[in-house]
């Protein structure tokens, strides 16, 4: 089946707006916002959200039905390429991390109760969520080692455990808890997804960690009072009643993936735009700054740079636009395209830091300075290199995905060099030798 990437003019048409929006008025106003706690960006942030709404446009990544726009992945793609260009641009058209795959998780598991209760919320933009995964001291990159443990007592589930990078707990309303609720089924049948919200006994916010993008001291107590903290959190004794579980015990896996998948094409997309952004600034800095007389852009070493970052963002942008593709061909929240997926996970991070990189060596130390943009989208986009499973994780998904139909051949070294000699001589002998006997 041949791949169509074109855009219908009316959907183009949106994307030019988007594209506008996020340059000529997101970009401008954060410039702005140092300082400001959550509530008093909330309150600037209301009427730009209140225009997307009116343009059709916010929370593009949901059907009609929960309250989105029912888009596919492909035109989700390009959505976020130019959301990518600013790290607030997400959450003015609500479809921000990790609010989005919390809703898309929701939308696939919850009971119409609980959609009432937390989904619609979400999706109107009125409350804020948290997805709760990785832990301190086991390796995050195989949840069937999770230790959070929560037990059935009576109607309530009882939580003990202890979990860090719990984006945004600190301010959300609720958070959607990975725990073990069976021990002793197979392995990636033990964990369920629970609610805990706000608030609840038992559940203690530590601290907001600091890091390469929010780079606070981390002490206990701690907490960035906006979005974007990483915190740890304390389950002791914490209760919440049954029906707080989203689905069927045992499905936190399941329901895991389905969050995951769309959003990696997403977070990928993203990444190009940040790219762009960046190679946008490197050009302009080529042609604009001259030494020994002559513009940069007329230096090979620069010229390198440039051909190999223009080379690096359309390859990029093709691989993600197919996995998105590939994925609204097959219907399916990712399982299906596993091998895109892992494919643009782990390559399109990397590529963008060393597109980032390029730009600040072009702009020297200006680049290196917080007068440009340039060290911070550095510093946030490392974090993609770990977040929803490290690039050494999606190398391994990938080969194993690649490897799978492959059938193992007898006899040395391979059936594609001429050990396949006899095979052919007994098949297509008589032929050869009929047409050497004719020269």
């Amino acid at each position: 089946m041949a791949w169509d990437f074109s855009t219908e003019p009316e959907f183009q048409e949106k994307l030019d707006w988007i594209r506008d929006f996020v340059d000529n008025t997101i970009i401008p106003l954060d410039l702005l916002c140092e300082g400001l706690d959550q509530a008093q960006l909330d309150e600037l942030w209301a009427p730009l959200k209140y225009e997307v709404k009116k343009q059709g446009l916010w929370a593009p990544h949901l059907g009609p039905e929960d309250g989105g726009q029912g888009m596919g992945q492909m035109s989700l793609a390009l959505i976020h390429e130019i959301l990518g260009r600013h790290s607030l641009a997400p959450e003015i058209f609500g479809c921000q991390g990790p609010d989005s795959g919390n809703a898309e998780l929701l939308a696939v598991g919850a009971t119409e109760e609980q959609r009432e209760r937390w989904l619609y919320p979400l999706i109107r933009g009125d409350v804020r969520s948290t997805f709760s995964m990785t832990e301190p001291f086991t390796a995050s990159s195989d949840p069937t080692e999770m230790k959070t443990r929560a037990r059935r007592d009576g109607d309530e589930w009882v939580i003990n455990g202890h979990k860090w990078f719990a984006s945004n707990a600190s301010v959300s309303d609720f958070t959607l808890l990975f725990c073990i609720t069976d021990p002793e089924a197979p392995p990636h049948q033990r964990a369920s997804m629970i609610v805990v919200p706000r608030g609840t006994p038992g559940m203690t916010v530590v601290r907001d960690v600091g890091s390469m993008a929010h780079p606070h001291t981390a002490e206990p107590g701690q907490l960035f009072d906006r979005i974007g903290g990483h915190s740890e959190v304390l389950y002791e004794d914490c209760r919440v009643p049954l029906d707080h579980i989203i689905g069927a015990p045992g499905e936190g896996f399941l329901l895991s993936q389905k969050r995951l998948g769309g959003g990696r094409i997403h977070h990928a997309m993203r990444c190009i735009g940040q790219a762009q952004y960046a190679f946008e600034m490197m050009c302009e800095r080529a042609v604009s700054r001259t030494t020994k007389g002559k513009p940069l852009g007329k230096m090979q070493m620069v010229q390198d740079m440039i051909a190999i970052s223009y080379t690096e963002l359309e390859t990029a942008r093709l691989i993600v636009l197919r996995a998105a593709w590939t994925m609204d061909q097959r219907g399916d929240h990712g399982s299906k395209s596993r091998t895109e997926i892992s494919m643009i996970k782990y390559h399109v991070p990397k590529l963008t830091l060393d597109i980032i990189d390029r730009a600040i060596q072009i702009h020297g130390a200006l680049g290196y300075t917080t007068d440009m943009p340039l060290e911070q989208m550095y510093r946030q986009g490392r974090a993609l290199r770990i977040a929803d499973g490290a690039d050494e994780v999606h190398k391994q998904a990938m080969a194993r995905q690649v490897l799978k139909d492959v059938q193992p051949v007898e006899g040395w070294p391979s059936e594609h060099l001429p050990t396949r000699r006899a095979a052919a001589q007994q098949r297509f002998g008589a032929q050869v030798d009929a047409v050497r006997a004719r020269r």
